[in-house]
């Protein structure tokens, strides 16, 4: 687990807890028997994305801003306290991959960056550069999840609570909600308490969850075995897979989780991606992502290295997923969000990686192997109600295809994403008929993609001129010729298609108007009814208004054009006079090349000064140490040398002291001594005659020389 979340603060957004807290049994001790006097659950909080206007809350770990919106942690806990044959039918059902997963801190401001540049027309986001998805296969690498198989869809029920209370054995709150509480189904598998104790590491926090969830669930296999299995898989798909804002948790997913042997053969892979995208086209004033928002920030990390986001932490780890981590920022979430934008406006085309898979070996990823017929295929995509079509066609360089032109799609087809249309439809014929129609396509497993074009310069033009003013509109940095070129034919483009559409409405009024003035005329008695004429007048106002904005628009068509012939014919200029320039000009840049080879001239002269006088400092420094040590070797020569003139000194006086001895036989004791005494009276007498002896002559005072570091030999002398 990466990080410490405070899953279990309350909702008041100060982060207080609750006074009355429960005791944690210890390692060993049977669960609880106080259950009824637990406080009540604290669910996971959503992790909601603050407005945009606010400035002054940095985003970081310090302060905790970034909950686990996902539950991630009560979820791995419970997994790991499921018995061995539990996980071993999950393994079975394709969740294995995915249970596994470490939890990984949100990137709030990325995602909240990538919703900003969403259109939900076509499902796709909108760069510089074109085009860009997830696509099946981001979703199969990345969390390990299926996308082949059924399609996640089914009968919509008015009221789930008699599965939830048949297959769950809990209660929903509301006869016609799809929802259950997220504390009653935490608390049925055990985990009675999320809270994450002060001082508490995140290991500790994981054993005690494990621990508790380990001591409720089930180990012998039957009708409990299974009810415990379908909670579990409702937290995990209503959660996690398809995630809400909210606290409740998704229980449309019941019907399909019935027969549990059939419960790997659907798509859920595909039925994360459609979720995701139905989230990322609600209105811009929702800061939520919905859903599990960990793939679209890994698919970032991936796709568009340069923004720097995302750290590298397991090299080789599958699913890819695990070899990412967060890049804490501790800027405000507006500045990082606005930073983000500026860097997607200015990325070179060159940065932007469309193939980071390839070279993945993908021997240790058998679930990439299993799904790979349906990557790289525009198909239909399911999620019970939300069926959206996944235009890999717009992204065909993922696949090392050219961009061919392509009609982008409009939202005037209701079938291009009939999600919000066919929400709320229960039980309908009209419904089943057509999902069954829509999943011949998906065993079709779709059209595969191909494109004809040796380059991307007609896609680049006619994406410029569709989207031209979305992509441009909120870039910080002065456009280029081409880019301001590009910008006018969007705008021209979209304000054609509202004069059309302005037009269609005029003619409409107009045409209504003129069916209103004859049933005026043809009836007499109409004459008298003011109604009529309420309707008349109602009718011809909203006319001329409609006629009033038409002849703006005319005129706003008209004044892009002049703009749009004006900026080309400037380009054009621009580039002949870059092509043949002034010969002022020219004798200018000479002179400026002229001074600028003197400056480096100059300046490499400078530099073989300062490398001289940087020599000649160091030999200076060089000749004063060897000065100093040639005075200290003087010093030691002096030195030796007045310890030979003793030593000779002593030697010569030893050698008369022998010589006397033995002349006059004295032994050897007394010798000693008459030495010792006759020596100190030598040198008394030489003393008083040095003294007595005049100034300047040979016997006159000399400086001592240092004595001698030990007595010489044989002389009999002592201290």
């Amino acid at each position: 687990m990466e990080g410490e979340h405070r899953e279990g603060q309350g909702g008041d957004g100060g982060g207080r807890r609750c006074k009355k807290t429960i005791q944690r049994r210890q390692p060993g001790e049977g669960p609880s028997t106080a259950a009824p006097e637990v406080p009540p659950v604290v669910p996971m909080e959503e992790e909601t994305m603050p407005a945009a206007g606010v400035e002054d809350e940095p985003v970081g770990p310090k302060k905790s801003e970034l909950r686990s919106r996902l539950g991630w942690a009560v979820v791995q806990a419970i997994y790991d306290g499921l018995p061995d044959f539990q996980r071993l039918r999950l393994e079975g059902m394709g969740f294995g991959p995915f249970l596994r997963l470490e939890e990984l801190a949100p990137d709030v401001a990325l995602i909240q960056a990538l919703k900003e540049r969403w259109d939900p027309e076509c499902h796709a986001f909108l760069f510089p550069w074109g085009h860009m998805i997830p696509t099946l296969e981001d979703v199969v690498r990345i969390t390990g999840l299926r996308v082949g198989g059924q399609a996640v869809t089914g009968t919509t029920y008015t009221s789930y609570q008699e599965p939830v209370e048949r297959l769950l054995g809990l209660e929903v709150r509301g006869e016609r909600s799809s929802l259950v509480q997220w504390t009653s189904l935490q608390a049925s598998l055990g985990v009675v308490n999320a809270r994450h104790q002060t001082g508490e590491s995140q290991a500790e926090y994981m054993a005690w969850l494990t621990e508790d969830a380990r001591a409720v669930l089930a180990e012998e296999e039957g009708d409990i075995v299974d009810r415990d299995l379908r909670r579990f898989l409702t937290l995990v798909i209503g959660k996690l897979i398809l995630g809400t804002r909210g606290d409740p948790v998704g229980c449309r997913c019941l019907p399909l989780l019935e027969d549990l042997s059939s419960v790997g053969n659907y798509a859920w892979g595909a039925a994360l991606l459609v979720h995701l995208f139905d989230s990322l086209g609600t209105s811009s004033r929702e800061t939520g992502v919905a859903g599990f928002f960990p793939l679209l920030q890994v698919w970032a990390y991936y796709h568009l290295p340069s923004l720097g986001h995302g750290v590298a932490r397991q090299r080789g780890a599958v699913p890819l997923l695990q070899r990412w981590r967060f890049c804490c920022n501790e800027r405000s979430l507006r500045r990082q969000v606005t930073l983000i934008h500026d860097i997607l406006d200015t990325i070179p085309f060159s940065h932007v990686r469309w193939a980071p898979y390839v070279g993945e070996s993908d021997a240790a990823q058998p679930w990439v192997e299993r799904d790979r017929p349906y990557f790289g295929r525009d198909i239909w995509l399911h999620c019970f109600n939300i069926v959206v079509q996944l235009h890999h066609r717009l992204v065909a360089r993922t696949l090392g295809l050219h961009h061919a032109v392509v009609e982008f799609p409009t939202r005037q087809r209701p079938w291009e994403r009939p999600g919000h249309s066919f929400r709320g439809i229960q039980q309908v014929t009209d419904w089943t008929v057509w999902v069954r129609e829509q999943l011949d396509d998906w065993e079709q497993r779709g059209r595969e993609v191909a494109s004809e074009a040796t380059s991307d310069e007609d896609y680049f033009r006619a994406y410029a001129r569709r989207y031209g003013a979305q992509v441009y509109k909120g870039t910080r940095r002065p456009l280029d010729p081409k880019g301001r070129i590009s910008s006018l034919e969007g705008i021209l483009h979209s304000t054609i298609q509202q004069r059309d559409d302005l037009q269609v409405v005029v003619d409409q009024l107009r045409a209504e108007l003129d069916r209103a003035q004859q049933m005026v005329g043809g009836a007499s008695s109409s004459r008298e009814d003011p109604g009529h004429s309420v309707l008349e007048g109602q009718l011809a106002s909203a006319a001329a208004r409609a006629e009033d904005a038409l002849a703006q628009l005319r005129e706003r068509e008209q004044e892009l054009r002049t703009a749009l012939a004006r900026t080309t014919t400037l380009e054009a200029e621009m580039a002949e006079l870059r092509l043949r320039p002034k010969a002022a000009e020219v004798t200018r840049w000479r002179e400026a090349a002229e001074e600028v080879s003197r400056w480096c001239q100059e300046a490499e002269a400078a530099a073989r000064w300062q490398q001289e006088a940087e020599e000649a400092a160091r030999l200076r420094t060089e000749a004063g140490d060897l000065r100093t040590q040639l005075g200290e070797e003087r010093h030691r020569c002096d030195m030796l040398r007045s310890e030979m003139k003793g030593l000779e000194r002593a030697l010569a006086l030893v050698g008369r002291s022998h010589s006397v001895a033995s002349r006059s036989g004295i032994p050897s004791g007394s010798a000693g001594h008459y030495l010792t005494s006759s020596s100190g009276r030598r040198r008394n007498e030489v003393a008083r005659r040095q003294e007595r002896a005049p100034e300047g002559s040979e016997t006159g005072p000399r400086a001592m020389a240092p004595p001698s570091p030990r007595p010489p030999e044989g002389t009999g002398e002592s201290g």
